[in-house]
């Protein structure tokens, strides 16, 4: 973060730089993902069978930054929209959510991003929320 000149203090850039990087992760950007959860025993018995990731949030309508709830299949918008499925989790401690834009799986318990390929009770998810979105099955990765 660049500082002002004669705006603001040594200091003052010192915690705002620190705080910057607490609100945005590290440097590089890079977040590891958990490889495992105290939470999968919430999962739903049924994620063969999900919405398409077109599918607009269930509350406000909003077509995009939708995430599935893995719990009870809702879609409900991000805490970038308007914060639906942040509430849902807060309303009902559903804490698992796959999010359509990145296919990316959040634990709102952990706090923590999950690695859903390497999960097994998250790869089959992950696998149809793939197909569904970009018509082909994804790429296996290795580990």
């Amino acid at each position: 973060m660049a500082a002002q000149a004669g705006s603001s203090s040594a200091q003052e850039d010192q915690f705002l730089e620190n705080e910057e990087d607490l609100f945005y992760g590290a440097e590089s950007g890079w977040v590891e993902a958990r490889t495992s959860c105290d939470h999968l025993a919430s999962l739903s018995s049924d994620l063969a069978h999900i919405p398409t990731p077109d599918t607009a949030c269930n509350r406000c309508q909003h077509p995009n930054e939708n995430w599935l709830c893995l719990c009870c299949k809702d879609i409900l918008c991000s805490r970038f929209v308007n914060k639906h499925m942040l509430q849902h989790y807060q309303q009902s401690n559903h804490c698992l959510a796959l999010s359509y834009s990145d296919l990316s799986v959040w634990c709102f318990s952990c706090d923590a991003y999950l690695d859903a390929q390497l999960i097994p009770q998250l790869r089959p998810v992950y696998e149809t929320a793939y197909i569904l979105k970009f018509g082909e099955a994804p790429p296996f990765r290795t580990v």
